[in-house]
């Protein structure tokens, strides 16, 4: 019997000049990073979580916490090869992957393609069936000021 389902993945990390910011596994920065246990690159963390979400499974915090000194500094790909392993043991194919990241800092659009050939790469999936978009806050909140960079992913799964 088919079955579909979908996550809902969310992370948002608060921003400090110097050193250099990942988004989705590129280098989108050299003058800014995140605040953050690992590399702190928000779209394979909401990612991650969406995907995990999709198969009922733990959150990225539960397996892969922020007080295990392994983890830190770790590059998010890893994060994210490790996930792809899980749902492949457990029967899982990824259908489709829609992301949003929200900025004012860093503006997307120049990194898409980029960003999409490297996560659908690492998730084996067809380039077309992972998007990625930018959006602002339009200076609301604290990634409207510049504070922090967020993400949503929604991803769907068939087993």
């Amino acid at each position: 019997m088919l079955k579909i389902k979908s996550g809902l993945g969310y992370d948002i990390h608060k921003i400090k000049k110097n050193g250099n910011m990942f988004i989705g596994g590129i280098k989108v920065s050299n003058k800014y990073s995140f605040i953050a246990h690992s590399d702190g690159d928000v779209l394979i963390h909401a990612l991650v979580d969406s995907l995990l979400g999709a198969i009922g499974y733990n959150d990225i915090g539960e397996l892969f916490p922020d007080n295990d000194n392994k983890y830190k500094d770790i590059d998010s790909k890893e994060l994210l090869k490790k996930v792809k392993n899980i749902l492949n043991d457990k029967g899982y194919e990824i259908m489709n992957i829609d992301c949003v990241i929200i900025s004012e800092i860093i503006k997307i659009n120049k990194f898409k393609d980029d960003i999409r050939k490297t996560i659908s790469n690492i998730l084996d999936i067809p380039y077309d069936d992972f998007n990625v978009k930018g959006k602002s806050k339009e200076g609301l909140d604290s990634v409207g000021r510049g504070e922090a960079i967020e993400c949503f992913c929604s991803s769907m799964v068939r087993k």
